[in-house]
C-alpha cells in the first residue's frame, strides 16, 4: 500500500506541473491561475513530502507497545503472538479501535494501528466469503429436541434428558465426526452452540453469528455484531427470536428465521462494559449479566483504575426496553489515591457478573455469582453469590466467600502502579450458580470458585451454607473456572489448577454427593500428548455437559472426553487439536477447550475448539453415533 502511495507521488510530480503550464497556455484568469497554483503546491508539499517519512513499522510497534503482555507463558492471560498471527486484520483493528484493547489503542495513530494489524494478521486474512449455504428447499424439522444451554436452562444444571440427548452410555462409544465448520480469521472460539428447531446458532471471535443446519452444517444466515460474541444464543418468543450479547456491551435480538435485527440495546454506558455471560430468558423478560474489560486495562499504569460496577439488567424481550437494573456494588466509585505519576484512581469497583444468571421461580429470585473487586476499597459483594428479586431487582440476600479479594492485571504487570497495596488472590467466580433439586431435601444451590472450593446453599433459607468441599488447589486460573453440571443426586465438576510454571499439572474430574459434598469418585487426567506445545495442559477449565449416565468434559490439551457417571471410566475420547476440512470450504483446526462445553441433542454432540492464550483454534465440530 505504501509503495503505491509513493508511486502516486512520483506520477503526480510529472503530471501536476505540466498541467499548470497548460492552464497558463489557455490564458486562464489571474484568479484561476492562483487557485490552480495553490492546489498544485498543496498536493506536492503535503502529500508527496510524506515520502521522506517511512511508513510505521508494525513489527517494531508490536515489540514496543504490545509485547510486554503478549508474550509466551505470560501471566496477563493475553493471547500469545502465534495466536494473534491467526486473526484477521479486521478483527485486530476492531479490537484496537473499539474492543478490549481500545484503551491501549487510544495512544496509537490510525496509521500505527493499521501497521500493527497488518504485521499480526494472517497472510490471507481478508474475511472469506461464507460458502456452503443450505439449499433453499431444505426444510428442517420444527419439533426436534432443543439444547439452549446457559441461555434458556434457567437452573443452569447443564443437564439434558435421555430422550432429548438421544445418546446413552453404549451409543456414546460410537460417536464419530459428522461435519466441521470453520470460523474465518479467528484464533479462538467461545460461546456454546445452541440447537433449536433443526438449526444450530453460534457466535464467533469477529462478532459474526451463524445459523447452521444442525444435521449437515450448511449455512442458513449470518449476522454481524459489533465485537466478539462470547455468549450462547438464547432462543425465545416461541422460537422466533435469538438473543445474544457482545464484548462491546451490546445485547441483540434477531429473527431466528433469517437473522434480521429486531432490536439492539446498550444497557451499560461504561466504556469497558462487556457481556460474557449468556442472557437468561424467563417469560417475557431477558436478564443480562454485565462484566467488563477494565480489569485487564489496569495493566497500564496510566489507566485511571477503576470505575466499573457489575450489574444485572432486566429487559423487555419484545422491545429491549429496560425494566430494572441492579448493581452488585451499591456505592458509586469515588476518587481514592493517586499514582506516583499523578494518575487519579477510583473505587470501589468490580464485582462483575461473568456468567449466566440462574432463575428460581419458587423464590421469585435471580442468582448471580460475582467477580473480585478491581480497586480499593473492598466491598462485601465481591466473590459472592447474590439473590435479586426477579420482579424488581431489589437485593434479597448475598453471601461473600472470599473477603478483600481486590485484584487487577496491574498485579502481574511490569509496572504495578494500579495493583492494590493489599491485593487478593483473584479467586472470583466465573461459574454460574447451579440450582437443582436434591432427593428428599428440596432445592440446593451450588456455587463453585476459582479457589477450588464448591459450596452448597439452601435457597429456601436465604442461602444458608449446607456444606463446602475442596476439590482443587485453586489459583488465578485454578479451581473451577467456568462451571459444573448436576442431576438430583450428584454434581460433576472439572478442575483447572492450571500452573504457569508447570504445564504438566492440573485437571481432573470430580463427582460430589449432593447430600454431603463428599467425592464419590475422582479421575486424574492422562499426560497430554501435546506436551511442550504452547498452551497445552491437562487443566480442565471448560464447563461440562451431563446426560443420564455420561458427563462430557473438555481439556486444555484439546481432548473432549465422555465419562461414565458411575465411576469416571472414560467411555470416549476425541482429540480436537488437529486440522479439519469444513462445510464452508476452508481448512480449520482445533485447539484447547476452555470457555464453553459441548451441546448434546438429538443424537449429536457439538463443541467449539480453540482458545485465546492457549492452543489456538477456529472450528466447530459435530459428532454423531450414526456418522460414517
Amino acid at each position: 500500500m505504501h509503495l503505491n502511495f509513493y508511486k502516486f507521488c512520483s506520477v503526480s510530480s510529472r503530471l501536476l506541473r505540466p498541467s499548470l503550464h497548460w492552464v497558463r497556455a489557455r490564458g486562464a484568469t489571474r484568479l484561476t491561475l492562483a487557485l490552480t497554483s495553490a492546489l498544485v503546491a498543496m498536493l506536492l508539499s503535503q502529500g508527496c513530502s510524506r515520502k521522506q517519512a517511512p511508513p510505521p513499522d508494525g513489527a517494531a510497534l508490536f515489540t514496543q507497545q504490545c509485547a510486554g503482555c503478549h508474550t509466551k507463558n505470560n501471566d496477563m492471560r493475553a493471547p500469545e503472538p502465534d495466536a494473534l498471527h491467526q486473526m484477521s486484520k479486521d478483527s485486530i483493528l476492531a479490537t484496537l479501535e473499539s474492543g478490549r484493547m481500545k484503551w491501549e489503542g487510544k495512544r496509537l495513530s490510525k496509521a500505527k494501528k493499521d501497521a500493527i494489524a497488518t504485521y499480526l494478521a494472517a497472510p490471507q486474512s481478508a474475511r472469506e466469503i461464507a460458502t456452503g449455504y443450505c439449499a433453499r428447499d431444505l426444510d428442517p424439522p420444527a419439533n426436534l429436541p432443543a439444547w439452549s444451554g446457559w441461555g434458556s436452562d434457567g437452573r443452569n444444571r447443564r443437564f439434558q434428558t435421555a430422550i432429548a440427548a438421544g445418546l446413552d452410555r453404549d451409543s456414546v462409544k460410537n460417536l464419530k465426526l459428522k461435519w466441521a465448520f470453520g470460523f474465518p480469521g479467528a484464533s479462538a472460539t467461545y460461546g456454546q452452540p445452541t440447537s433449536y428447531a433443526g438449526k444450530l446458532f453460534v457466535g464467533s471471535e469477529d462478532g459474526t453469528v451463524y445459523a447452521l443446519d444442525s444435521a449437515t452444517g450448511c449455512l442458513w444466515w449470518i449476522y454481524k455484531a459489533s465485537a466478539t460474541v462470547k455468549t450462547a444464543i438464547s432462543i425465545g418468543n416461541k422460537g422466533s427470536t435469538a438473543f445474544f450479547g457482545d464484548t462491546n456491551g451490546f445485547i441483540y435480538a434477531v429473527k431466528a428465521a433469517d437473522g434480521s435485527i429486531v432490536w439492539k440495546a446498550h444497557p451499560e454506558s461504561h466504556a469497558a462494559a462487556r457481556i460474557t455471560g449468556s442472557p437468561l430468558l424467563v417469560g417475557s423478560r431477558l436478564y443480562v449479566p454485565m462484566s467488563s474489560g477494565e480489569e485487564g486495562a489496569s495493566a497500564d499504569p496510566s489507566y485511571p483504575c477503576c470505575t466499573f460496577r457489575g450489574s444485572v439488567v432486566a429487559l423487555d424481550a419484545a422491545t429491549g426496553k429496560q425494566i430494572w437494573k441492579a448493581y452488585t456494588i451499591a456505592d458509586a466509585p469515588h476518587p481514592t489515591r493517586k499514582s506516583p505519576q499523578g494518575v487519579q484512581y477510583f473505587g470501589p469497583s468490580g464485582a462483575a457478573v461473568w456468567s449466566a444468571p440462574t432463575a428460581d421461580l419458587k423464590q421469585n429470585a435471580i442468582y448471580v455469582a460475582t467477580g473480585n473487586n478491581y480497586s480499593d476499597p473492598p466491598t462485601e459483594m465481591s466473590d459472592a453469590v447474590v439473590a435479586f428479586d426477579i420482579r424488581t431487582g431489589k437485593k434479597l440476600w448475598s453471601h461473600q466467600f472470599t473477603p478483600k479479594d481486590v485484584w487487577n492485571s496491574g498485579c502481574v504487570a511490569e509496572k504495578k502502579d494500579n495493583c492494590p497495596e493489599n491485593h487478593g488472590d483473584d479467586y472470583d467466580f466465573g461459574a454460574p450458580p447451579i440450582l437443582t433439586r436434591l432427593a428428599g431435601r428440596g432445592d440446593i444451590l451450588l456455587v463453585a470458585q476459582k479457589s477450588g472450593l464448591v459450596y452448597a446453599l439452601d435457597p429456601d433459607r436465604k442461602g444458608k451454607l449446607l456444606w463446602k468441599s475442596r476439590i482443587g488447589r485453586g489459583g488465578p486460573l485454578g479451581g473451577i473456572e467456568w462451571g459444573g453440571a448436576a442431576d438430583n443426586g450428584f454434581a460433576y465438576f472439572p478442575v483447572s489448577d492450571f500452573d504457569f510454571d508447570n504445564p504438566l499439572v492440573g485437571g481432573g474430574m470430580f463427582a460430589l454427593d449432593l447430600h454431603t459434598g463428599r467425592s464419590s469418585w475422582h479421575v486424574d487426567p492422562p499426560k497430554p500428548a501435546c506436551a511442550g506445545q504452547f498452551g497445552c495442559s491437562p487443566a480442565q477449565m471448560a464447563p461440562p455437559t451431563l446426560i443420564p449416565g455420561v458427563v462430557f468434559s473438555g481439556s486444555m490439551d484439546g481432548h473432549l472426553r465422555a465419562y461414565d457417571t458411575r465411576d469416571g471410566t472414560v467411555l470416549w475420547d476425541f482429540d480436537t487439536a488437529q486440522q479439519f476440512s469444513t462445510t464452508n470450504g476452508m481448512q480449520a483446526h482445533g485447539g484447547s477447550l476452555n470457555g464453553a462445553g459441548p451441546a448434546v441433542v438429538n443424537g449429536m454432540v457439538y463443541v467449539n475448539t480453540g482458545y485465546t492464550n492457549a492452543m489456538a483454534g477456529n472450528v466447530l465440530l459435530a459428532f454423531s453415533a450414526e456418522a460414517k
